[in-house]
């Protein structure tokens, strides 16, 4: 009951106060404009969506004052980031400004005690595992951001990673930390039928895209996921397998059409070349490729409960079939953006 209660509750709080911020967005101007090397969207759609979840996520907390406090140290750190990208959203940084602060506070998070434990306990085990987890929590808070290009993309899958957290969490007596994943879920919900269905948008902004990968990625390294130390690091990976191949395989793509020579032309980049922009290239209606991801996320995060009970080698195997469909899925698209040159 008190995981409804507390689902429902973000919930509600988003879905009522989304409209006013949409609101506010109009009256500022805070509005994402569209640009044709950039943009899918063809009128200015006002921004603010990731402030409405986060005030439905604290409402959330507001009665749960324990799991609170379990993740406070995440919390904290996507607060900075939030206003890092509303900030961004209304002003403007730089990339190479964004990723400095991003370093900073996922360094600070894990100062905190948020750290993936992998390696011996010892000074140099500790240092690269300080230097992974900060790694990870950019990347994923980035490769979140990235995911943010068609209507109801982020913060449905978001739904479904949280989901698929909290489930293992419950499933294995993290409750704490199981209900803030469910509250998040519940609050990206609340968001989902003013960015997926309503003709008068809002969207999340990259103070929303950032704040629920920079929280995806905490909650990642928070959870003990498996009994097995191997098995456990698979997880995460499996649930968010999708923001991080299409970081990796938009990069690759970069990089082979020399769009791209070093990491401060990666920070700057940006275009429609991400996995979703090549699902519609490909033919498919926005809607669909939504759909698509959507499937294939869930997919995904029922190999990761599968995992969650296996030994080393079984999430071995898993990772490497889900890295085969992935592989695929990448030449597929490589192949038919080709043949789409050729006819045009």
């Amino acid at each position: 009951m008190q995981t409804i209660i507390a689902f429902f509750t973000a919930f509600v709080v988003t879905f009522l106060v989304a409209p006013l911020f949409k609101k506010m967005a109009f009256s500022f101007h805070i509005l994402d404009v569209p640009d044709q090397e950039r943009k899918v969207h063809k009128g200015a759609i006002p921004l603010l969506g990731g402030l409405a979840i986060y005030l439905g996520v604290l409402s959330g907390f507001y009665f749960n004052p324990q799991s609170f406090k379990s993740v406070l140290p995440v919390l904290f750190g996507g607060t900075v980031i939030l206003y890092m990208g509303a900030f961004d959203d209304i002003k403007g940084l730089s990339a190479r400004m964004r990723m400095y602060i991003q370093l900073l506070v996922a360094a600070a998070v894990v100062a905190l005690g948020v750290r993936i434990s992998f390696l011996p306990d010892t000074l140099w085990g500790n240092i690269a595992e300080f230097l992974v987890t900060v790694f990870w929590i950019v990347g994923v808070t980035n490769a979140f951001n990235y995911l943010d290009g068609l209507d109801g993309l982020a913060a449905g899958s978001a739904v479904l990673n949280f989901v698929f957290f909290g489930a293992i969490l419950y499933t294995t007596g993290q409750f704490k930390v199981g209900l803030a994943a469910i509250i998040i879920a519940g609050a990206c919900f609340g968001f989902l039928p003013h960015n997926f269905f309503e003709k008068n948008k809002i969207f999340l902004g990259d103070a929303g895209s950032t704040f629920l990968g920079f929280t995806l990625a905490g909650i990642a390294v928070m959870g003990n996921w498996a009994a097995d130390n191997v098995a456990k690091l698979f997880i995460p990976i499996l649930i968010l397998g999708v923001p991080i191949f299409d970081m990796i395989f938009t990069t690759i793509m970069r990089i082979k059409e020399q769009k791209i020579k070093n990491i401060v032309e990666w920070l700057k980049y940006g275009g429609k070349d991400h996995f979703h922009h090549y699902l519609v290239d490909l033919g498919l209606h926005p809607r669909a490729a939504v759909l698509f991801i959507y499937y294939l996320t869930f997919s995904l995060g029922l190999g990761a409960l599968n995992v969650s009970n296996d030994s080393a080698f079984e999430a071995f195997l898993t990772l490497v079939q889900i890295s085969i469909i992935f592989a695929v899925i990448g030449v597929l698209i490589v192949v038919g953006k080709r043949h789409r040159k050729e006819r045009n």
